[in-house]
């Protein structure tokens, strides 16, 4: 997930550096809405670094101060990241469906860290770490996103028909499976508490 995460962060960095790398899609997104797709781009990759590295025990335990500083600007970007995403959904690529799945990704995304912040200033450690996992569950559409839509193209389908499912593809199943480690968890610690 780290190693993954911080390959696609660097990638949204620098297509948002640098203008000449920018594949035809994200450059149309920069002519439209240069500011937001900036926000949405080299902010959310800042997110996506900063998180990957959130769930280290040894960081957090042994570098209490990193952490609390890399979640302090985690928090700050998902909130800029997501608000962009915000204003760039009605103009993504794949009509309503698309539209609708990341105008819900971006809210889902930055409510997710709000309570996660919320939780750690009320210091609910347990409930702080249970939202923080299904924001940066959220965060990771970055990574599935850019999984799936290459998976699609050699699976044989078309850009068009594959893009408006993606853009539900991409964060759904990640909130499931984060939902699903908590009841996992859950059930696992019942067990050997009997």
């Amino acid at each position: 997930m780290t190693v993954l995460a911080v390959l696609i962060a660097l990638y949204a960095l620098t297509v948002a550096a640098v203008p000449d790398l920018r594949p035809p899609f994200v450059a149309e997104l920069f002519a439209k809405n240069a500011l937001g797709t900036l926000g949405h781009t080299a902010v959310g990759g800042l997110a996506l670094a900063c998180g990957a590295f959130q769930f280290s025990n040894r960081l957090r335990i042994e570098r209490a101060a990193v952490h609390r500083t890399l979640g302090k600007i985690y928090v700050v970007a998902v909130i800029v990241s997501g608000m962009s995403a915000l204003v760039l959904a009605p103009s993504s690529t794949g009509g309503p469906p698309a539209h609708f799945g990341f105008a819900l990704l971006g809210v889902l995304w930055v409510t997710t860290a709000v309570i996660a912040y919320a939780r750690v200033r009320g210091r609910d450690y347990p409930a702080h770490r249970q939202w923080m996992i299904r924001s940066y569950s959220l965060c990771l559409a970055a990574v599935t996103l850019r999984i799936y839509l290459p998976a699609a193209q050699m699976m044989g389908f078309q850009f068009e028909d594959a893009y408006p499912v993606i853009a539900w593809m991409c964060w759904v199943p990640n909130l499931v499976v984060a939902e699903w480690f908590f009841v996992h968890s859950r059930f696992v610690s019942l067990e050997g508490a009997t």
